[in-house]
């Protein structure tokens, strides 16, 4: 999407494009292109080198240690990373608790969280889904009982991604038993090292570590970590929010497929000078340019203190939808070639030069209509939530 920029804010497009062209290296780019997370080691390097130019907290208001950018420049800084196969930032302390913490923590919670998620030096993941519980956080068991000084905690978490790396988590829990099951659930700050915490991998579809199972025996955490109440529903609006960042990467996907597309060959000619393939990759660049409208305004609304958590979700609903899409045409596009899968964790496969992780983009694609409550449930929120059904 072109925008009419006035000459600061070209200035700023000029700068933010210079700072991509020296600090992202070729090995991100390729499975940046591809969908695919970086290592955590990556993300980090990447997380202090933002921070380092001011940049670090991109949708922070400045008082807090963020940019306070207009929703211009937000738009402009994402839309030249997608240009420049930059990684996202890794959203569970910068876009999840991070804000929860600067609008209800406490100011000790403030200063010793915040600077600390900004600079990289914490890492922090997500203690929702339980075996019984995924988008329906109703069904949520684990518990957080009051002893004394703190609470301790006593249950199990499911999908966890990163916990493994992890220094901190924030946890939904059960510290008291109301008659509406949506009540009495709290929000709390547990470091990683505390005693009563184990950790276990689950193996994903792409053959990755990325998600894990948390145990919670006893666990006993201060009073002070506590956030407060009823701030489980304004995390979930959070997370939805986070794809609006994701959906201005869709480009990056859709640029791949028609540069492969156009040295891949078809009854002799290149096949993108297929008719039906170009409609079919036409169809998918108008739709995204739809989804991107729909981004810049959620980016103003949240700048003004608008709710944007319906937006958000029809945003999660598109752009996931659209990632699956397109992902599954770059597969097409490659052929056979795109059944060569184990670039990740070995170095003696060569792969095709159009698309290195073909596979492991389409495969972990799958993930992004679960993660983040369910396209179904997302579907029921904007059926319930808007249209009053």
């Amino acid at each position: 999407m072109n925008l009419d920029l006035d000459e600061t804010e070209r200035a700023f497009r000029d700068e933010v494009r210079s700072f991509f062209a020296i600090r992202v290296p070729g090995a991100w780019r390729d499975r940046v292109r591809a969908g695919i997370r970086l290592e955590p080691t990556d993300y980090i390097t990447y997380q202090k080198c933002l921070a380092a130019r001011g940049w670090g907290a991109p949708t922070w208001p400045l008082e807090f240690g963020g940019t306070g950018w207009t929703p211009t420049q937000l738009f402009i800084f994402e839309s030249e990373a997608s240009l420049a196969d930059a990684p996202g930032l890794f959203h569970q302390g910068l876009e999840l608790i991070g804000p929860i913490i600067f609008t209800y923590g406490s100011a000790e919670q403030k200063a010793k969280y915040l600077p600390r998620i900004i600079s990289a030096d914490d890492w922090w993941c997500q203690g929702y889904s339980e075996p019984g519980a995924g988008s329906d956080l109703a069904s949520l068991r684990t518990r957080a009982i009051r002893d004394g000084d703190y609470y301790v905690i006593t249950g199990q978490k499911m999908w966890t991604s990163y916990a493994h790396v992890a220094s901190h988590m924030f946890v939904l829990a059960r510290t008291s038993v109301e008659k509406r099951k949506q009540s009495g659930i709290s929000l709390l700050l547990i470091d990683m090292a505390t005693p009563g915490i184990t950790v276990r991998p689950i193996d994903s579809l792409d053959e990755r570590h990325h998600v894990n199972e948390v145990f919670l025996d006893e666990v006993r955490v201060p009073v002070g970590n506590l956030v407060g109440w009823s701030y489980g529903k304004a995390l979930l609006d959070r997370e939805r929010g986070v794809t609006a960042a994701n959906a201005l990467r869709l480009a990056q996907q859709l640029r791949a497929v028609r540069e492969a597309a156009g040295r891949a060959r078809h009854g002799g000619r290149p096949l993108i000078e297929e008719p039906a393939f170009r409609a079919k990759l036409a169809q998918l660049e108008i739709e995204t340019l739809g989804v991107e409208a729909m981004v810049m305004r959620v980016m103003t609304q949240s700048s003004s203190g608008a709710e944007s958590g319906l937006s958000a979700s029809m945003i999660k609903l598109r752009w996931s939808e659209l990632l699956q899409r397109a992902t599954e045409l770059w597969v097409e596009v490659l052929g056979y070639e795109a059944a060569v899968f184990r670039a990740l964790d070995h170095g003696d496969v060569s792969f095709p030069a159009d698309m290195p992780h073909a596979m492991h983009g389409a495969l972990y694609s799958r993930v992004t209509s679960i993660y983040g409550g369910s396209n179904e449930i997302q579907r029921n929120i904007v059926a319930r939530r808007w249209l009053g059904l």
